[in-house]
């Protein structure tokens, strides 16, 4: 027998470890796009006057939000959080491109 971990360990280590530090992360505290994100959502639910102030909170919220997006990818300490971010993006994007067709 060998002392070497198995493959499905591997596999699971490398997903979800810190290549810094070595520990598991699955979440993290906030990071500047995402508080920014969370207050645009959290000032818009408390307007809620769906005037301009509310659209332009909407754009803040969403840039931000894609800004934590294509920080995780780029900078993500596992491949967890890197596709937690692609995840994010596409689902934003999509998001932005629907708002943005015309009505026919």
């Amino acid at each position: 027998m060998t002392d070497e971990p198995g493959l499905s360990r591997r596999a699971f280590d490398w997903f979800f470890r810190d290549r810094l530090t070595g520990e598991y992360v699955v979440a993290q505290i906030p990071n500047i796009a995402l508080i920014v994100f969370l207050a645009a959502r959290g000032l818009e639910w408390l307007l809620a006057d769906k005037g301009k102030v509310t659209t332009a909170l909407q754009w803040v919220g969403t840039a931000a939000l894609m800004w934590w997006a294509v920080d995780e990818i780029l900078r993500g300490v596992n491949p967890l959080r890197r596709l937690l971010g692609v995840g994010v993006l596409l689902v934003v994007s999509y998001g932005v491109v629907q708002q943005a067709r015309p009505l026919t």
